[in-house]
């Protein structure tokens, strides 16, 4: 029994891991190069019913995308160093929040195979946020 109650936990501390790197460095890739994101985004959403809004809309997602990077980095970090999940479950639901928006602009912005590419780490989440509910 002792063994599976590590496994969970290494399992957890995994994909808490997985999703602090993938949104630390999504987010903080907006935050330095806002210029270069929001008119790339422009293009991409010209035709869609979001067009007016892009920088607000790109200000939510790096603030969600940062927040679950740091929010997962120190879950992991409370996994290792306390054997908490507590933390980590909040990022990883912060994560799986953030991609659900990004699938949405694929999916407003007509973009079905940017938004299929989603689905992958949106299962992933999934299957965490899982590993999170059940000892």
């Amino acid at each position: 029994m002792e063994t599976l109650i590590h496994s969970l936990l290494l399992l957890r501390l995994l994909g808490a891991l997985f999703f602090a790197i993938l949104f630390l460095q999504s987010g903080l890739d907006k935050v330095f190069d806002w210029k270069g994101n929001l008119s790339w985004l422009k293009g991409h959403f010209a035709q869609s019913p979001l067009k007016g809004i892009v920088p607000l809309l790109l200000g939510v997602l790096t603030l969600m995308e940062v927040a679950s990077g740091v929010v997962s980095a120190v879950g992991a970090a409370f996994i290792v160093f306390a054997g908490n999940t507590t933390v980590a479950f909040w990022g990883v639901l912060l994560s799986a929040l953030s991609l659900l928006m990004l699938f949405f602009g694929q999916r407003m912005a007509k973009d079905y195979a940017g938004a299929a590419s989603l689905v992958p780490y949106f299962l992933t989440a999934l299957f965490v946020l899982f590993l999170f509910l059940h000892n």
